[in-house]
């Protein structure tokens, strides 16, 4: 069976109604050109501004790892230990000590404790 294409009598196919959906076509395009054009124009700086931002953080970045060496390099124990000894710090085996008597320590009241018993009843069956 071979259908053959029939075109519906109420579709409107007259030259006028093909140019009216041509333009509205063209300017709905030419809108949403017009949109686009619009929203790159708006944008246009942001990727200017992200990849100096990048490059803001990449330098920080760089800055606070090179101050991280640097503390820690500070805070070694062998330097802490100099700068100690430079300012008046003296080894515990070698400064001065004080003997002195300490009072006795005061003796807890002891309370009696009450007996406690535990009763267990035991009942084979």
């Amino acid at each position: 069976m071979v259908r053959h294409f029939t075109p519906r009598r109420d579709l409107d196919l007259s030259f006028a109604t093909w140019r009216g959906r041509a333009v509205r076509y063209v300017l709905i395009y030419l809108a949403l050109a017009l949109v686009l054009v619009g929203v790159r124009a708006a944008t246009q700086q942001i990727r200017p501004a992200l990849r100096e931002a990048q490059a803001r953080e990449a330098a920080l970045i760089s800055t606070r790892d090179d101050l991280q060496l640097r503390i820690q390099t500070l805070e070694s124990p062998q330097l802490i230990r100099d700068w100690a000894f430079a300012n008046g710090m003296r080894r515990f085996a070698q400064a001065p000590k004080t003997v002195q008597k300490l009072p006795p320590a005061p003796v807890p009241r002891s309370e009696p404790t009450p007996q406690r018993t535990v009763e267990v009843r035991t009942q084979w069956k």
